[in-house]
Formats: C-alpha cells, structure tokens, sequence
C-alpha cells in the first residue's frame, strides 16, 4: 500500500477554500448557460447560492464557538477544582470575552456567555454578571426552563448587591412558576427579602404559602421554626 504523501503548510494553503470551490462553480454554471436559463431561475440560484454560503458559514462559525468553549470550561475546571474561583475568572476572562466578541450570536456564543455569567458571579463579580444574565434573558427567552433559571440567577446576583427591591422583582416572577420546587424557592427567598426590606405582611404570607403548598419543601422546618418565633 502506498504511503500517503503528508502535504506541506504552503500546499494546503495553495488549495481551495471549499465554499470559494463551491462558489465558483455555480457562477461558472450560470455565465456558460445564461442564454439557456430565465431570469428566473438565475435569480432562485442566486438565492441557492447564498443560502448555501451562509449555512456553510454558520456551521463552520458554530463549531469553532463550540471548541474555544470547550477550551475555556478545561481551563475554567482546572483552577475551579483547587476552590479558586477569582483567579479562575481572571484565567478565563479573556478566552470566555473572545467567544462573546466573535460568536455571540450563535447557539454556542450563547451558552458561553451564560456560563462566564456564572463563572462571574461564583467570582464576585456580580455586577457583571448581572449584564451577561440580562443578555442571557432574551438569548433563552423561548426556553422556559433555562430562563427560569437565568430569573432565578438575577435574583441572587441583586441579593449579594443588597439590593433587596430588584431581587423582590426577579423572585416574585418564579412564585408562581410551573415548577414547585422552583415556586418553593422563590417564596422562601421572599420571606427573607421582605422581612430585610421591614415588610413583616409580606414576608409572612411568602413564608406561609409555603407552608400551605409546599409541605416537601427542603427548608420547611426552618420555615416552621421562623412562623413559630
């Protein structure tokens, strides 16, 4: 069997670019055939043509936000492990920043600036993670169960800020979410967050309600505990 001749960097580089190879074709067919073909269907390849080219684009721009997000979550992993998390966001800033920069709006440019969101907030930096969940917001709009999770994260993010109003705004949108242990959650963070802002009435029919709907929340005793005080 012959041996395959391994190509030098400066061959590969003298070969065609596939969708320019593609490209080429297709407008070489239309020029030789134009007296052939109506308006038409010139037009409806055009159409063709650029569809193609934006497909090819795109998967090729998808897979590239996927491998440097990949890279960045190994590198993030490595300092996370050894309970480091303000230098494993000072490690991967500029690698999670590169992805948003050049794929931001691509389905993995997207999961990558909800993941540097987390990264932000478990380093403190809450008031940037606020702007990336914000993003994050319309990036899953259509996807109820991240969302509510995005909700849920902005919520917290504003309670680390002590400011309690903001966070009240994000908890009471899940109280009456689809999911109970998410309507659990939300109202416990209610009850604490309207008893710091002094509003006792609030905090107690937060508080309560979970004591008539959710008997299997994971605090209840807790719950119990501060109704009985």
């Amino acid at each position: 069997m012959a041996k395959k001749i391994k190509k030098t960097r400066k061959e590969l580089l003298k070969e065609p670019d596939e969708f320019i190879n593609l490209t080429g074709k297709l407008i070489r067919f239309a020029t030789e055939h134009k007296n052939q073909i109506t308006y038409a269907v010139g037009f409806m390849v055009a159409l063709a043509l650029i569809f193609s080219g934006y497909r090819f684009l795109s998967i090729r721009s998808e897979r590239k936000a996927s491998a440097l997000l990949d890279q960045g979550l190994a590198k993030y992993e490595t300092f996370r492990n050894d309970n480091k998390p303000v230098e494993a966001y000072d490690q991967v800033s500029a690698d999670f920043q590169l992805i948003l920069d050049k794929y931001g709006s691509k389905e993995n440019g997207k999961i990558a600036r909800l993941t540097y969101a987390n990264i932000c907030y478990n380093a403190g930096k809450y008031e940037q993670a606020i702007e990336l969940y914000q993003k994050s917001l319309k990036d899953f709009e259509k996807h109820q169960a991240i969302r509510s999770q995005v909700v849920a994260s902005l919520g917290y993010a504003y309670e680390q800020q002590s400011d309690y109003a903001s966070a009240v705004s994000y908890f009471e949108q899940l109280s009456s979410a689809p999911d109970a242990i998410t309507r659990g959650e939300a109202l416990y963070r209610l009850g604490w967050l309207y008893d710091k802002l002094g509003n006792t009435e609030k905090s107690n029919a937060a508080y309560n309600k979970i004591l008539s709907d959710h008997q299997d929340f994971i605090y209840i005793d807790i719950v119990r505990e501060r109704m009985a005080s």
